[in-house]
């Protein structure tokens, strides 16, 4: 496994990226060929780095029309549109380029040759792939260890996503696994001893163990996990692993010696420093670009509505420490008279007509860079919540109150990975997410946040 900004991903999924990146940039050098011919051979260095200008305007556009999120594109109709729609993207992408930058232009028989070898390579490339993962080729495979929830959701998750880069071979537990029968919706031999555990691996060649037993007190398998251990067999705690999986927890199954031993909660202080240098200088620069934005908004905010045009409302910031949040108005102003505090709903009435745009594209947001510049905000950190569902939630949901161990965040983790959220279950899933950022935070995972969220944003996906 490829352990890439606190995530673990397959190795074999890396190799794919990078592979298509490749085949990009070989398609445009080969469509040099075909028009230059042995020319090529005398061409100056910028060739090649024009053809990596082109390689990484493709691959970002396969990126931000999901052409790596394999649920999406598993239909090869739903491939091919997505594919003509990233290349088109790339086009534009490069027409600016080419159009403020001229000495980066290729020629246009080039860049057209090269576009049909793209499209042709990438699609065989991609189908190649999916053969390799309906195959399960070079997959990990693996035990799981007991019946509890955790293991459950680890075995959801593995049937479900098929590049995750895991089989399971067996599933062994003394307690039956109730409302899943493993053997038929996984596909997977289920075992009820731990007798000879490491003899089984040994045989089907498994290569991890994780353990997710309801209780490790007891009759836990020690003996045989330490002869699996010793012979190379890698041991995991089932909660680490679908952390490792999923890149999130399950805060209603970890206990707080997990937390209190598990790796993270680093946040020294040049990390402090640095995303507070990174917090200021974007939070400066995007106040003076959108100016006129604000502007214009600000006025038909005036137009749409009766009552203010910002809406400044108490959150629970670092520390428990209150704060005023700002934002565009998109409520009317009576919206909580009858109600009292309510969340706000995917459709809610009480939003007004401008109000349904800036949502959809974040711009109520843009007032909270002020937050940010403050220093009561973070660009990337758990979204600021009110005090009346901090005071519900916490009674309801364990851990809730660790969220509030850094600065909230204009955006997030749990923003970029689960879409909009209007209750308590949705605040159990957003923890799970936001624990796992501030866990493994990093100035790295920071920046991963604000690409997937300008994906977010152009996409009109998540809140």
């Amino acid at each position: 496994m490829l352990r890439l900004f606190k995530q673990y991903y397959p190795i074999r999924n890396a190799l794919f990226v990078l592979g298509e990146g490749c085949i990009i940039f070989l398609s445009v050098i080969a469509a040099c060929w075909i028009i230059l011919g042995e020319k090529i051979l005398q061409a100056e260095i910028s060739l090649f780095m024009k053809a990596l200008l082109i390689t990484f305007s493709c691959q970002l556009c396969l990126y931000y029309n999901d052409l790596y999120d394999l649920k999406i594109t598993s239909t090869f109709s739903e491939l091919g549109i997505r594919l003509l729609q990233a290349l088109g993207a790339a086009a534009i992408i490069l027409a600016i380029l080419y159009f403020l930058f001229p000495n980066v232009i290729i020629s246009e028989g080039i860049f057209l040759v090269s576009t049909v070898i793209v499209i042709l390579f990438v699609v065989s490339w991609r189908v190649a792939y999916t053969q390799v993962l309906n195959k399960g080729l070079f997959n990990q495979r693996i035990i799981i260890l007991g019946s509890s929830e955790t293991a459950k959701e680890i075995a959801r998750q593995i049937q479900e996503t098929k590049d995750c880069g895991y089989e399971i071979a067996a599933a062994i537990s003394k307690d039956a696994w109730h409302d899943v029968s493993c053997s038929e919706n996984f596909g997977v031999i289920c075992l009820n001893s731990y007798e000879n555990i490491c003899e089984l691996a040994t045989q089907m060649k498994v290569e991890r163990i994780v353990v997710a037993l309801k209780e490790k007190r007891g009759d836990f398998p020690i003996e045989e996990l330490l002869k699996c251990r010793v012979n190379g067999i890698d041991i995991i705690e089932g909660n680490s692993f679908y952390e490792m999986l999923t890149g999130k927890l399950i805060v209603e199954q970890i206990n707080p010696g997990w937390l209190i031993f598990a790796q993270g909660f680093q946040k020294s202080k040049s990390q402090r420093f640095v995303k507070r240098t990174i917090d200021l200088i974007l939070s400066i620069t995007m106040l003076i670009l959108l100016m006129p934005l604000l502007v214009v908004i600000a006025i038909i905010i005036k137009l749409d509505s009766k009552g203010p045009i910002i809406f400044s409302q108490e959150r629970v910031g670092e520390k428990h420490k209150p704060y005023m949040v700002h934002k565009f108005r998109s409520m009317r102003c009576d919206a909580e008279k009858d109600t009292g505090p309510v969340w706000a709903q995917a459709n809610d009435d009480r939003i007004t007509r401008i109000g349904h745009f800036m949502r959809k594209w974040r711009i109520d947001e843009i007032p909270q860079l002020w937050n940010v510049l403050k220093g009561e905000m973070s660009f990337v950190g758990p979204r600021p919540e009110r005090e009346y569902f901090v005071k519900e939630l916490t009674k309801t949901i364990p851990y809730y109150g660790e969220r509030f161990s850094v600065k909230p965040g204009v955006t997030g983790w749990a923003q970029v990975c689960y879409g909009y959220g209007a209750s308590v279950r949705d605040a159990i899933e957003k923890l799970n997410y936001d624990l796992f950022y501030i866990k493994n935070m990093s100035i790295l995972m920071d920046i991963m946040i604000y690409a997937r969220t300008i994906k977010t944003v152009l996409f009109g996906k998540g809140r």
